[in-house]
């Protein structure tokens, strides 16, 4: 059974695409995190300010924000299907970095392997805006495929090959 962290994005959507094509007819969990509202605020710089939100305004915030996960790992579980994996949709809110959570929930579902879309960040927006991906495969204790996008690899094979 693999795992697949999914966020809506296009390049989750060809990683989904890609696993289907190289694992077809097999079973997988596609992943969507949410974030709970009170730890986006405890991160912020002085919680934004945010004194006057009572504890009923972070459910509803919570309660949207989980059924918009509920959805989007809905849409992902679709588009597995659809690439020919027998899949299932799972939610799980982040509990600490967003890596921790994915290898957390690859323990829950006793996963054989984990894949990832690659957003294709290099260099130095790598370095400040960090990496989901390469955070999972430094932790990981199983196999983690890692997929471009169309987009990228055309993009690291013609730099491979001198065509920049």
């Amino acid at each position: 059974m693999i795992l697949i962290g999914y966020d809506g994005s296009d390049n989750a959507k060809d990683a989904i695409e890609r696993a289907g094509a190289l694992f077809k007819g097999q079973s997988a969990t596609v992943l969507v995190i949410w974030e709970q509202y009170a730890e986006i605020v405890t991160r912020g710089p002085a919680g934004f300010g945010s004194t006057s939100t009572d504890i009923a305004d972070y459910q509803r915030i919570d309660q949207a924000s989980r059924q918009s996960a509920e959805q989007e790992a809905e849409q992902g579980a679709n588009l597995a299907r659809d690439a020919g994996l027998d899949a299932t949709p799972r939610t799980f809110p982040r509990a600490g970095a967003m890596a921790e959570t994915i290898l957390n929930e690859a323990d829950a579902v006793d996963a054989d392997a984990i894949v990832l879309g690659s957003r294709g960040r290099g260099g130095i927006g790598s370095f400040l805006l960090g990496s989901v991906s390469n955070a999972v495969l430094q932790s990981a204790d199983r196999p983690v495929m890692i997929i471009p996008s169309p987009d990228v690899a055309r993009e690291r094979a013609e730099k491979r090959r001198g065509h920049e």
